[in-house]
């Protein structure tokens, strides 16, 4: 039986039941799995989650142990006229698929956590006036959220300029991994080190980009070293870029993966990362300064809007990805912050500054308020 299933009642009470639905990226996912373990080990909850074949939650649901149903139903943003199209065709059907999993499972509330299935569910839950909470880890919110945030309960954000699409928002975070919050930062004498993280797939523009500037910015900031996360797919091309370039192969290694983030992120300097929500969360958390690149493509440029709180609050330089056919001003960028360690240290104050501790549990606790509401 799933964990999500398997924890007693307690002193005979009914258990209280919890509908989560969403997903697609990590942003959304990951969060999720760390509130409905809080709902499980906390407060004994039954959770059960929506999602989609095509979205990680269909790999990420089931591998933590928790029990997940699937719905057809496909983007409308961004997306060619063809898709659009046959997503518009498979919404009602969604919309009745989630109707009769939220009449047999009878949550007390449904929790939509952004992502294609999203929007069915919450739709489903209005529909049968079951209460619901919305979940946005974007400064701007995604299609599904704008649509039913003024019908909601509750929300919980993670960015403040978001609380304004959403009744009783409150200012949550992402839920983080705890050793984030209290990582060391590197020793005053250690030669300046950067992490190029590109997110579990790695990004290829910083695989294109980087191993041409290496031997620049090798030699212009004395003692630096490169940790480059490239992804499975391109590590191999990416090594091979950085062979080319001539930069000295002892300053630089490339990486598929990287198990030990926060091991990674207490040894680096500055982070040039992009600016989805779970890494400038984990960025704030660690208290790291970082150089974001937003992902152009993103729906709605929310790694734009994300980017910028932290480049607002001082924490993060910016540069976007139309500015990067000037691989000079990637390089300018890059030296100007390793060349000056008190504008790092700074930075980094002002990362930790828009950390939030506590996330799963604050979300969990409303979440079960909103649930003890409904049941009266």
């Amino acid at each position: 039986m799933a964990s999500g299933t398997s924890s007693p009642s307690r002193s005979g009470e009914s258990r209280p039941r919890v509908l989560i639905a969403g997903g697609g990226t990590g942003g959304h996912i990951i969060p999720a799995l760390a509130v409905a373990r809080e709902l499980v080990s906390r407060h004994g909850a039954e959770v059960l989650f929506v999602g989609t074949p095509r979205g990680m939650e269909s790999r990420l649901v089931p591998a933590a142990g928790f029990k997940l149903e699937l719905i057809e139903v496909g983007p409308l943003n961004q997306v060619s006229l063809r898709t659009r199209l046959t997503t518009l065709v498979r919404l009602p059907l969604s919309v009745l698929h989630c109707l009769r999993l939220i009449r047999e499972f009878a949550p007390g509330v449904v929790f939509g956590v952004g992502g294609y299935a999203s929007g069915p569910a919450m739709g489903a839950a209005i529909l049968r006036g079951t209460p619901t909470m919305a979940f946005e880890p974007n400064a701007v919110p995604g299609m599904a959220n704008r649509l039913v945030g003024k019908r909601v309960q509750a929300a919980a954000v993670n960015f403040p300029p978001a609380a304004k699409w959403f009744r009783n928002a409150e200012v949550t975070g992402i839920p983080v991994r705890p050793e984030f919050f209290s990582l060391p930062a590197p020793p005053k004498d250690a030669p300046p080190h950067l992490l190029i993280f590109g997110g579990s797939q790695g990004a290829r523009i910083f695989n294109t980009l980087m191993p041409p500037l290496a031997p620049a910015l090798l030699e212009s900031v004395p003692g630096l070293t490169l940790l480059h996360q490239a992804g499975a797919r391109h590590a191999e091309t990416t090594r091979a870029a950085y062979e080319a370039s001539g930069a000295d192969p002892s300053r630089w290694r490339v990486e598929a993966f990287l198990d030990d983030m926060g091991a990674r992120f207490a040894a680096s300097h500055l982070v040039m990362a992009r600016s989805g929500a779970s890494t400038v969360a984990e960025l704030a958390a660690a208290g790291k300064p970082s150089l974001l690149i937003p992902f152009a493509a993103a729906a709605d440029d929310h790694q734009r809007s994300n980017a910028l709180v932290m480049v607002n609050a001082g924490a993060a330089v910016m540069v976007e990805e139309r500015q990067l056919n000037q691989p000079d001003l990637l390089l300018h960028a890059l030296q100007s912050l390793l060349d000056d360690p008190l504008k790092l240290v700074s930075m980094a104050e002002n990362a930790r500054s828009q950390a939030r501790l506590g996330a799963a549990e604050r979300i969990a606790d409303r979440l079960m308020q909103i649930a003890r509401q409904s049941s009266r």
